[in-house]
């Protein structure tokens, strides 16, 4: 997606992975210069590398964003590197594997307070400080939340992801209401399910369980990294200014309703 996003500066947590990084590489690629943070320097620089290559300018920046010292760092670091910051991705987040899916008077409450830690709470720690900053600069700036269709329609067996993506989502819509007097747009987006190598060893590489998961999907494919990347540039841009407070769907229409006959 082609939107103007020159002269802007932006932080994509969680950007190693398969979606932050095709949005640190989508911004890149429409203008902005980006900090791609997360928690494993080796794939941060990997995708810094890619972007550099492209004719971008970017940095990484080691973050842990369940630390409110690590975010305010981080957020410190950016503005040390390229001297604003105008677009917070808050996209960090995490979800326990397929032998954590637990009813709730099963679950793990340790693997709760690492979920609600990290997707929840690192929303917050991050965003607070990127606020102060694009305060001050007195420009305005877009925040979009990522989190999940869990957040909108929960699954079973995974209570603390539900949790936090649905709170995500109302934190996104109070951030907006407060924020709007700042010039500032705070989004959402939920991701339904998408191609990555993460849900390829889960569903995808077998033909039977693939067939299952994609018949919830009215499209009857999953999703690339690059449409929740192509949706969060859109966001971020002045095509997108007058919209905030906006949970936006990207799922192939699987919470449209029921797909499968009966």
């Amino acid at each position: 997606m082609e939107v103007d996003l020159k002269g802007k500066v932006a932080i994509v947590t969680g950007g190693g992975g398969a979606i932050g990084s095709a949005i640190a590489q989508a911004f890149a690629a429409n203008g902005a210069d980006v900090v791609v943070a997360g928690r494993t320097p080796r794939t941060l620089e990997q995708v810094v590398e890619k972007i550099k290559a492209k004719g971008g300018r970017a940095a990484s920046v080691t973050a842990d964003v369940s630390s409110r010292e690590s975010a305010a760092a981080m957020i410190q670091e950016t503005v040390k590197i390229f001297g604003r910051l105008d677009i917070l991705v808050n996209n960090a987040g995490i979800n326990g594997g397929p032998e954590d899916r637990k009813p709730i008077h099963e679950y793990s409450e340790e693997l709760w307070n690492r979920i609600i830690s990290v997707d929840l709470n690192g929303i917050f720690y991050c965003s607070k400080p990127a606020i102060q900053q694009m305060i001050l600069q007195g420009q305005g700036g877009s925040i979009i939340n990522i989190g999940s269709i869990v957040g909108v329609t929960p699954l079973r067996l995974q209570c603390a992801f539900a949790a936090a993506k649905a709170g995500v989502f109302n934190l996104t819509k109070a951030m907006a209401l407060e924020l709007a007097p700042e010039n500032i747009r705070v989004n959402g987006i939920a991701p339904g399910s998408i191609m990555f190598e993460g849900t390829k060893a889960l569903f995808y590489s077998d033909p039977v369980r693939a067939e299952a998961m994609m018949s919830h999907i009215p499209q009857h494919r999953p999703g690339e990294p690059e449409d929740i990347a192509g949706m969060t540039c859109f966001l971020a841009s002045e095509d997108a200014s007058y919209i905030t407070g906006a949970v936006n769907i990207v799922d192939g229409g699987w919470t449209c309703g029921y797909a499968r006959d009966f």
